[in-house]
């Protein structure tokens, strides 16, 4: 898939000026990326909420995946991170790191990707880098947000007696991935894979409800094990509780809720309540246009632990996804 040579790439300024630059008009701060550094502005009595995150070729997405779908989902990875501190998205800086094997028009459509995200989500380039490498295909995006003082949404704060809670379905991701690898049919499975939808709504409406949030990345268990360890809690999740799409039913059937339960790239948020605010979650979850679901409690202990039926652990071999 080397580029042709009509295709060819320019050289680095001049990519920078013809597709990257216009992605930062709407953001004075980022001088129309012809500086080493950005400025980024807060509103009075707010905080800046700071996330990195990178997706790999071969890792996170396939080389033959829509380029504006890999730009996208590189960007809206981190969007997932803010969402669930109930951060407000300000800007962001990307480094391209590029094969060979991209060309004008790989890179146009990966633009276009990231201009359409910035409609849709409210911020804008401010910077970055791009490089050669021998290496895979791999974007790295550091995504700003703010949030008002001491209002971010950590994962330490959930407490005995507290509510577990995750939003949308969870599980689509990992059959998206399990589809396009075993070459069957399920296009919502892997357009969920492709492009997560970061809850940047319910993630605003959790501010001062949710005592603790995290987004589900490395697979629901694993990611609510990070909010057990911080916590010095255990979190005890029902598995037949676990909501579950059509799709991903009828793709991995009577084994879906488990197999969901560790599957990763789902980018939902999982968060934690008192359970005296139930209503108040509910009520949050309709402003917001986001389906939440209560799957479980918090407890004294540690860890977190998937219940089958009978309330028994089941077990798992494999909490979630780990790169190393």
């Amino acid at each position: 898939m080397t580029s042709g040579r009509a295709d060819r790439r320019p050289g680095e300024f001049a990519l920078i000026a013809e597709l990257f630059a216009p992605l930062s008009k709407n953001a004075p701060g980022a001088f129309g990326l012809t500086d080493d550094a950005a400025v980024l502005a807060l509103p009075p009595d707010h905080e800046l909420v700071l996330k990195t995150d990178a997706v790999v070729e071969g890792v996170h997405f396939f080389k033959t995946d829509p380029p504006g779908a890999v730009a996208q989902k590189a960007l809206r990875v981190n969007l997932s991170d803010l969402a669930a501190k109930g951060a407000v998205p300000a800007g962001y800086l990307m480094a391209l790191l590029l094969p060979d094997w991209p060309g004008m028009a790989w890179l146009r459509a990966f633009a276009d990707g990231l201009a359409a995200d910035q409609v849709a989500f409210g911020l804008s380039l401010m910077g970055g880098d791009t490089s050669a490498t021998p290496g895979p295909l791999a974007v790295s995006i550091s995504a700003f947000g703010y949030v008002p003082a001491a209002a971010m949404i950590r994962r330490a704060g959930a407490r005995p007696g507290d509510l577990v809670f995750v939003s949308g379905t969870i599980g689509d991701a990992g059959g998206g991935l399990a589809v396009l690898k075993e070459n069957r049919s399920g296009a919502e499975l892997v357009a969920r894979y492709r492009v997560p939808e970061p809850r940047l709504s319910l993630g605003l409406a959790l501010r001062g409800l949710a005592s603790a949030s995290l987004d589900v990345s490395d697979g629901l268990m694993a990611d609510l094990g990070h909010i057990a360890d911080v916590s010095k809690v255990r979190i005890e999740v029902e598995a037949a509780r676990i909501p579950l799409s059509k799709a991903l039913k009828a793709l991995w059937g009577a084994d879906a809720a488990n197999r969901a339960a560790t599957a990763g790239d789902d980018y939902e948020i999982a968060f934690t309540a008192p359970a005296s605010r139930r209503g108040d979650v509910a009520n949050a979850a309709a402003r917001s246009g986001v389906a939440v679901t209560e799957i479980g409690r918090v407890v004294a202990g540690a860890g977190a632990v998937l219940l089958d039926a009978s309330g028994r652990d089941i077990a798992i071999a494999k909490r979630g996804y780990t790169h190393f």
